[in-house]
């Protein structure tokens, strides 16, 4: 069946009206955004095993900086991978937001993300809870805490390090849903969310309200803002609206990067990363979806992406802290040279993500979505 696009209202008069679907359109696999995925994934690896100190340094027995004498340099840009996350999904949510009405959405966004993060929870602490792991679990109050994955804002101690984010995405959902997807996506509603955002994080910085800055973040804001401006983009590569949406959240976004990233050379930090590097690895990120959006990556269409897509989300959730016992027993239990460890590591963690998938997510998943989406 053919679906007729129906016309939106213009932005304003002097702008001719164009089609707009309001329902969802049959989208092609961007296996290529699979990929991306599990880059990002990789390069936050990099940083949590070679490019900063803490408890990976007690893993390894020294200080990566002595690791990796040349690499720790570069695995210290790897934590920008979250940023690219966040333009990934500012993509992906726009796009399977798109003509879904909310319930529908609720129920996706939350079978997608909870049953390997539930399972993800467990896990840590069960291996923290063992004799022969330095490591100290939660106490069962904070375990049970971290299941609602609300954390972060309530300040309990966090079972999984990268938890942060997941709390800047479920706000990032929050906000969508209910200016978007509630009322019914149509590219002027996308548009004047993205205007309204952006204008909303700059208010909060600039007034710094701590309320206001939970709920707008004006650190991630652009990043998201941006990866809907290129699912904009995507849609219709002409649209001038999505472009200029693009360019504003870079030059925002690298902004707030290099801010928080970027520190005067000091003698004693661990790593230095340069204004340049930090704004270039930012800026290779919104090309790489930017690519993906226009198609000139359609190529790509292995399917062993699709399983690399798949792995991305368990393996970011247990790299960090079940990576720390793995260095330990491999580096300082076994002996192992640190390049072989850093590999095997990163292998195992992927072995295990695919143990997640294969018995967590798939089995439970499209059961959680379907209880959720018969709920009234």
């Amino acid at each position: 069946m053919t679906v007729r696009p129906v016309p939106d209202a213009p932005l304003d008069a002097t702008e001719p009206r164009r089609p707009e679907r309001t329902t969802p359109r049959p989208e092609p696999r961007l296996r290529a955004l699979d990929g991306l995925r599990l880059v990002a994934a990789l390069m936050v690896a990099a940083y949590h095993y070679g490019g900063r100190g803490g408890e990976i340094t007690h893993a390894w027995g020294s200080s990566p900086e002595k690791q990796f004498p040349t690499l720790h340099n570069y695995f210290a840009y790897g934590c920008l991978g979250v940023q690219i996350f966040f333009v990934i999904s500012g993509f992906v949510i726009c796009m399977s937001g798109w003509g879904r009405p909310l319930k529908s959405f609720f129920a996706s966004r939350a079978s997608r993300l909870l049953p390997a993060y539930w399972a993800a929870v467990l896990l840590v602490t069960a291996v923290f809870a063992l004799p022969m792991v330095t490591y100290k679990a939660l106490s069962p109050s904070d375990t049970l805490v971290n299941l609602t994955m609300l954390q972060y804002p309530l300040g309990v101690d966090r079972v999984l390090g990268v938890c942060w984010t997941l709390w800047a995405e479920v706000r990032f959902y929050a906000l969508f849903a209910l200016c978007v997807v509630l009322p019914g996506a149509t590219r002027r509603r996308v548009i004047l969310f993205c205007a309204g955002w952006t204008l909303a994080a700059a208010i909060t910085q600039g007034a710094r309200q701590p309320l206001l800055d939970i709920v707008f973040m004006p650190e991630y804001a652009p990043f998201f803002i941006g990866g809907v401006g290129l699912y904009l983009v995507h849609r219709d590569r002409k649209d001038v609206y999505g472009w200029g949406i693009v360019a504003v959240s870079f030059l925002i976004g690298q902004h707030y990067a290099v801010k928080e990233l970027w520190h005067a050379a000091d003698p004693n930090a661990f790593a230095h990363r340069t204004s340049f590097g930090i704004a270039l690895v930012v800026a290779l990120g919104f090309v790489a979806v930017a690519a993906i959006a226009l198609g000139w990556l359609n190529w790509a269409n292995w399917r062993w992406l699709t399983v690399a897509g798949a792995l991305t989300y368990p393996f970011y959730l247990v790299h960090e802290h079940l990576g720390w016992v793995v260095v330990r027993a491999l580096h300082i239990g076994l002996g192992l040279p640190s390049a072989e460890t850093f590999a095997l590591t990163v292998l195992s963690m992927l072995v295990l993500a695919w143990l997640l998938n294969r018995y967590v997510e798939k089995p439970l998943t499209p059961r959680l979505r379907a209880a959720l989406a018969k709920m009234r």
